[in-house]
């Protein structure tokens, strides 16, 4: 059974997603406050984290970027802050996904369902390959069993999320995918307005390609449509 960890202060809030999240066969933890929050979530062992950004304590930003320097799990931020400024820095964090208030528990159940199904199906194939997979383009090294990335030789970090949209656009290069299609293909659901989740997702992975330059080496932007993987 997969344990999720929501750490929420509005008591009704947190009540209803674990209402709904257990109802779907998941173990559900909850914590109130940021600091108690953050301790769980690096000693205990959950499968993924549902996020507030707004708590006492630590606030959700700080905890976001320190459970992302020790684990990889999926984290889902569960806010009212509406702001795309909030949103790109959530994100640029390492969360996997944003969800502003009010919003549907269903939806928040299909979220984590994806989110989870996703980060298993990288785990799985990682542990049962014999032979690493790789994908070498130009100055990159994609280990896909391993999920490492080499830029020049030098390892980078992606998170779960960033590896997973790199390697669905280097295994298709030079085709043009809209930011609905790239949010289907590694979210696994609808965009339901959160655009603004692949433009992050892809802005921080050209910094760590080292791909910022207006003329772009690895990820071009097709104004208007979406983005390409040249080759």
């Amino acid at each position: 059974m997969a344990r999720i960890l929501i750490i929420e202060d509005e008591k009704e809030i947190a009540d209803l997603g674990k209402d709904y999240l257990e109802m779907n066969s998941f173990e559900v933890v909850i914590c109130d406050r940021g600091d108690t929050g953050l301790e769980a979530a690096l000693s205990e062992d959950f499968n993924l984290i549902v996020l507030d950004l707004m708590l006492p304590g630590i606030d959700g930003f700080e905890i976001c970027r320190r459970v992302r320097a020790e684990k990889n799990i999926p984290i889902v931020i569960l806010s009212a802050r509406k702001d795309d400024i909030d949103k790109v820095r959530g994100l640029g964090l390492g969360a996997d996904d944003y969800i502003t208030k009010p919003f549907s528990p269903g939806e928040l159940v299909a979220r984590v369902k994806a989110h989870l199904a996703s980060y298993e199906r990288l785990v799985g194939s990682a542990s049962k390959e014999a032979v690493n997979d790789i994908i070498e383009i130009k100055d990159i090294k994609i280990d896909k069993t391993a999920r490492r990335v080499f830029v020049n030789g030098e390892e980078k970090i992606f998170t779960t999320k960033e590896f997973s949209l790199l390697t669905f656009l280097a295994e298709n290069p030079n085709k043009v995918f809209t930011k609905d299609d790239l949010f289907r293909n590694i979210w696994g659901m609808e965009s339901v307005g959160d655009i603004a989740t692949v433009t992050v997702h892809i802005k921080k992975i050209r910094e760590k390609l080292g791909d910022v330059s207006g003329d772009s080496k690895y990820i071009e932007t097709i104004w208007g449509v979406g983005y390409r993987f040249r080759i």
